[in-house]
């Protein structure tokens, strides 16, 4: 991948690695609101590939293709947290659905439905899916639940592969584990097999829609309405 004068060849390494990248960025965008480009991502991920190749030492064991997947993801993370990626409208959505699960929850004492959550809300069945839609994006951890807000030694930083063992940390991340495995089995049946698919299986949200015979936008809205359970079921964890 280089040339005779022994600089980078930028070109052979898009197409040798280029649809690596790609992919990465697909897998990634599918867990994103609408607003993020994945061409964007793309270019990040690049970025990464270019960086990976001035670095790879194959002394050091791992395989390049491990290497350079590490450093592509890497870039995509570096560029969602500089872009601001996730609007306020997606977070407010997120937030107002957690609380109405916690509140019947704690009220009903069992999962509640979502007509049940809809009228929790003050709104029709169709809106509230509107919303769900809304909330497309929503993840079980943000960057600042798990940081100290206004500290650049964030979660994400300290848990990077490369750190040193943390014994304490490692307990507390076990516990946390241990809920949230806990809370994904209370969700309802067919939330539970889109968290399994989307999560487990790497299944993308059209392949989630054959196997339950629903649309590509019903499955977002399971999804969305799952995270916002599991979140609701982790709030001793999760940053207010």
């Amino acid at each position: 991948m280089y040339t005779a004068q022994g600089t980078l060849d930028r070109q052979e390494a898009i197409e040798r690695y280029g649809a690596m990248v790609r992919r990465v960025a697909h897998q990634m965008i599918a867990r994103l609101p609408p607003n993020v480009d994945v061409e964007d991502l793309v270019q990040a991920g690049m970025i990464g590939l270019f960086d990976a190749m001035s670095r790879y030492d194959a002394a050091g064991g791992a395989q390049f293709e491990t290497f350079a997947l590490q450093r592509v993801r890497g870039a995509m993370l570096d560029e969602l947290r500089g872009a601001d990626w996730m609007p306020r409208s997606v977070r407010k959505a997120q937030r107002e659905i957690e609380q109405a699960v916690r509140r019947l929850e704690q009220k009903l004492m069992r999962p509640p439905g979502e007509a049940e959550i809809a009228a929790e809300l003050g709104l029709d069945l169709s809106a509230y899916h509107r919303m769900l839609g809304d909330a497309r994006g929503s993840q079980l951890l943000y960057l600042d639940d798990l940081g100290d807000r206004g500290n650049e030694d964030s979660w994400l930083d300290r848990n990077e592969v490369g750190e040193s063992a943390d014994p304490v940390g490692a307990v507390h991340d076990q516990r946390f584990r241990e809920s949230l495995v806990e809370a994904i089995e209370n969700l309802p049946e067919r939330e539970k097999y889109v968290m399994s698919m989307y999560y487990e299986q790497d299944m993308n949200l059209k392949e989630i829609g054959a196997v339950l015979g629903v649309t590509e936008s019903r499955v977002s809205q399971l999804h969305s309405q799952a995270v916002a359970r599991i979140r609701a079921n982790l709030k001793d964890w999760v940053g207010r």
